[in-house]
């Protein structure tokens, strides 16, 4: 057979479907021998009740892949498979595993020439039986081999090109995956962000909403997310006949993806303070006990607009748009300081590429990234095209009006106000750090430099009075 999948859940049984419509011949194995076998049912898929029945199967060199929760399971699994794989087979990776943890095991298998590869698989249970968008990294020999089949499952952007390509050695396939859900969560939190000024804040109704937001989705803000926004304010429960959106519990969960990319920001050095907040609303969500006991004793602003609903509406749509380009910036940046740290070397545009069609974040705004890309390889921010610079500059005063509402009516905007946050530094030509080192020079002795002349320096400050 052609094609091993280790791991037969959701996702593991949805792109074995996609495999075998794709004229592969797929063999398949999960530890729970009891899942729901019928979507199998007459097609070219078989299920084995052990992975050396699966290994024994397959032809050679062999094509495994592996669809299974991040962490200690994929060690188990490569465990299981290893003594029953040959030199030159090539093991695949679909988790979300932590790019380092693939790096160390591209080294362990290494030694016994079996060649691993880290791939990101984004767009959900429809995305990996539809199509899905594929970042695979790892050994650069291991490429070539599976380009034409991972090609023939991939997603198709609108001019029709697939939506994989080659991330790069090492963990470059997970980091670009971590990434990517960290774009996610920052892209969900300004959405949400803006339904809540929207909605709690000025009154807006879920239907009004639905509609507001399935207009966006015909211009600029053309997105999955959008698209889904729209669909998700417009369902009613039918046990109570409320919008169903307002009886969901308010307590994000999250997989940990996104605060991997917080994190590692942190240590290289990267600025994605919309991302962080994405993610600390998160955690801040979880406090659901605690937020009720506050809202009872810490009294604020209530909210209730009572100015014009619909420049609020127009004002919401390009602050919307224009965080979510600040978000989209600070993502690419972020690859951009990965791609140099850990020599991945990262190809922009083609990330922005594969990223059109298939992922959770696709969205048009992708399109005119992988330009401003491609005219500009080395460009070190999107802030910086000439495209989106127009589009920031005349976006900002209803971006800052947006945010100055949502203060005077109490609605958090953390990630929307990151965003414009983030904006004002990075085009700032002088920042308050001046203080801070002067500070740390005078509790540390940490020592500066000046901006009239060169060399360190320390100074004897007045400890006096």
């Amino acid at each position: 057979m052609n094609i091993g999948i280790l791991g037969l859940g959701v996702m593991g049984r949805s792109l074995a479907q996609n495999f075998e419509r794709n004229g592969y011949s797929v063999a398949g194995y999960d530890l729970n021998l009891n899942f729901d076998r019928s979507p199998f049912k007459g097609r070219d898929i078989k299920v084995f009740d052990s992975i050396q029945g699966l290994a024994a199967a397959l032809d050679t060199p062999r094509l495994i892949l592996m669809m299974i929760p991040a962490g200690k399971p994929v060690d188990k699994a490569i465990l299981s498979a290893q003594p029953h794989l040959d030199q030159e087979d090539i093991l695949i990776d679909g988790g979300n595993s932590f790019f380092l943890d693939t790096e160390r095991r591209i080294r362990d298998l290494e030694e016994n020439g079996i060649r691993f590869l880290g791939m990101g698989v984004s767009g959900g249970e429809s995305g990996a039986l539809r199509g899905p968008s594929l970042m695979p990294g790892g050994v650069v020999a291991a490429w070539e081999p599976v380009k034409p089949v991972l090609e023939s499952i991939s997603a198709r952007a609108g001019d029709g090109a697939p939506c994989v390509a080659w991330m790069g050695r090492g963990g470059a396939g997970h980091y670009v995956k971590m990434v990517h859900n960290g774009i996610e969560y920052g892209d969900m939190q300004l959405i949400a962000e803006i339904y809540d000024l929207l909605h709690r804040g000025a009154g807006i109704s879920n239907g009004e909403l639905a509609e507001i937001f399935a207009g966006w989705n015909q211009g600029d803000l053309q997105s999955y997310l959008i698209e889904i926004t729209s669909k998700i304010l417009r369902q009613v429960d039918e046990a109570t006949g409320q919008p169903l959106v307002d009886l969901i519990l308010d307590e994000a969960a999250q997989k940990g993806t996104g605060r991997w990319t917080s994190q590692n920001s942190l240590e290289i050095g990267a600025l994605v303070p919309t991302i962080h907040a994405a993610v600390e609303m998160r955690l801040l969500s979880n406090l659901k006990a605690e937020r009720l006991t506050a809202s009872r004793v810490l009294r604020g602003r209530q909210p209730g607009f009572a100015g014009d609903k619909e420049r609020l509406i127009h004002f919401a749509e390009k602050a919307l748009y224009a965080s979510k380009i600040t978000s989209y910036a600070q993502g690419f940046a972020l690859l951009r300081s990965a791609s140099l740290e850990y020599e991945f070397g990262f190809q922009h545009a083609d990330i922005a590429r594969i990223w059109r069609a298939g992922c959770i974040i696709r969205a048009s705004l992708l399109d005119d990234i992988a330009s401003a890309f491609v005219t500009d390889p080395e460009l070190p921010n999107l802030l910086l095209s000439p495209e989106f610079r127009e589009l920031i500059l005349e976006s900002q005063s209803a971006w800052r009006e947006v945010v100055k509402t949502a203060i005077d009516l109490g609605i958090p905007l953390m990630g929307t106000s990151a965003s414009l946050a983030y904006f004002d530094a990075y085009r700032s030509e002088r920042l308050p750090a001046n203080l801070i080192q002067a500070q740390r020079d005078f509790f540390g002795a940490h020592t500066y430099r000046r901006v009239d002349k060169d060399g360190i320096f320390h100074t004897q400050w007045d400890y006096s009075g």
